[in-house]
């Protein structure tokens, strides 16, 4: 929703229309027929309008990331949203428009008439605030509602996000709007698990198995953590620890399960309580996407990685810097922890695994070449490093040694997913196609492949 800069809408109103105290807002209690902001409005605005109306965008200098930006004019000046005057209001024009050109969304059909009739409804009724805070995100206000997934697919997905479950019965493989879950014995689609967000890019299982994260959401506009129970939890409905502005893209559980680590498009690297889901610690070690996170085996720090060129590993209880690794000339993909904990994996689009210590020093002890094209994603699994790439290719490393023991070729394309089980010895690839690629750990023999497309 730009807001466009006319000489009719120029003329200011008071300002105490934009910059009223929270008491003007605050409701009493609800109607029958009472639009809840909460409930009714921010989920529009998260879904519609922030694609082009968050903090690293802004168009027409408007942003509706939060309530308070809501209610504050863009570069038009013209109070956005009036109290009560759903006329005065520079929203309301801007999506009833019958330009074309001017009618927000731009570059999007028109708000169905019952979502224009509600925003209409909310501002007449005083455009009242319902959350706690008007500074806090929409998303963490919002009840986003999302569709259903299609009850089958025109084409398959890339298999990105995949994770077994602990005991090795379930491979999680995402979906649109859901999570496909399949047996990796046979390839058999064991339950579709819906009600997610549009694009899943992580997904994990608890160490107990109880509990199935998933990392996610729309680029540009939502990004969401969601936390579903499997049937041997004591829980029944899904809990959303946090929403954000943007996709999130990676989450780690502790060892111990009693933690959740997640980052994604914003910079930020955030910590949760898995019990409550309380968020813990929200740090910006990065200046650009975090693009992996990890615990370490002890469960004392966290690492993560980064399209800015860069990793870092933070003190997982307070969230200090512990130690920083720049010594990558391009954006990084992913990373790894050895299994004594000692020594950090790190790779993308520079074409090199470097291996190093985590330390205050941050010390390069080898740096693994001979990738013709980027690195996706890493895992180490016992005494070897596995490797998805651009091209296609598996590749085992001996973790200690740095030495290639195999590169298998999977696919004639990218490889942008992998997860290995410890107890089975299967290591899972996913290709850009849709196919996932089962392979023996220690024999590397190709195990079966399925599609996983409903």
């Amino acid at each position: 929703m730009a807001i466009s800069v006319t000489t009719a809408l120029r003329r200011l109103l008071p300002l105490f229309l934009v910059v009223a105290p929270v008491a003007a807002f605050a409701a009493d209690a609800p109607t029958a027929d009472a639009v809840v902001f909460s409930r009714d409005v921010a989920p529009i605005l998260v879904q519609k309008c922030q694609g082009c109306h968050n903090p690293q965008k802004h168009k027409g200098g408007y942003q509706i990331d939060t309530f308070e930006h809501l209610m504050r004019p863009g570069d038009s000046e013209a109070a956005p949203i009036t109290p009560g005057q759903p006329g005065a209001s520079e929203v309301m024009r801007l999506i009833t428009s019958a330009d074309e050109k001017k009618r927000m969304p731009q570059k999007d059909d028109a708000l169905p008439a019952t979502q224009v009739a509600l925003i209409e409804r909310w501002i007449k009724q005083g455009a009242r605030f319902d959350g706690p805070d008007r500074a806090a995100l929409l998303q963490s206000l919002a009840a986003v509602a999302h569709p259903a997934a299609p009850a089958t697919y025109a084409h398959p997905l890339p298999a990105a996000g995949l994770a077994f479950s602990p005991d090795g019965s379930a491979l999680a493989v995402n979906g649109y709007h859901e999570v496909l879950l399949y047996d990796p014995t046979t390839g058999k689609l064991l339950r579709r698990l819906g009600d997610v967000a549009q694009q899943t890019q992580a997904l994990a299982f608890s160490p107990d198995g109880s509990l199935l994260a998933v990392a996610g959401g729309t680029p540009g506009s939502l990004g969401e953590l969601r936390l579903i129970p499997t049937p041997t939890s004591s829980a029944s409905t899904p809990r959303v620890p946090d929403r954000i502005a943007d996709v999130m893209l990676c989450l780690s559980f502790s060892p111990d399960g009693m933690k959740l680590a997640a980052g994604g498009a914003d910079g930020t690297l955030r910590l949760y309580t898995v019990s409550t889901g309380e968020r813990t610690l929200k740090i910006e070690p990065h200046a650009d996407w975090v693009t992996a996170v990890a615990f370490s085996p002890d469960g004392t720090k966290v690492a993560t990685a980064s399209r800015d060129k860069s990793a870092r590993v933070c003190d997982a209880a307070t969230g200090d810097l512990l130690s920083a690794y720049p010594n990558h000339e391009q954006p990084i993909n992913a990373l790894a922890w050895s299994g004594d904990g000692k020594r950090l994996f790190t790779a993308g689009r520079d074409r090199a695994v470097h291996v190093w210590e985590p330390s205050t020093e941050a010390k390069k002890v080898r740096e693994l070449k001979g990738f013709p094209a980027e690195v996706l994603r890493l895992a180490v699994l016992g005494d070897r490093l596995y490797s998805t790439c651009a091209d296609g290719k598996l590749r085992v490393h001996d973790a200690d040694k740095g030495d290639l023991v195999k590169t298998i070729d999977v696919t004639p394309d990218y490889l942008p997913g992998l997860a290995t089980h410890a107890k089975t010895n299967v290591i899972a690839a996913g290709a850009f196609d849709g196919s996932v690629h089962l392979y023996d750990a220690k024999s590397l023999e190709p195990i079966r492949t399925f599609v996983a497309r409903p």
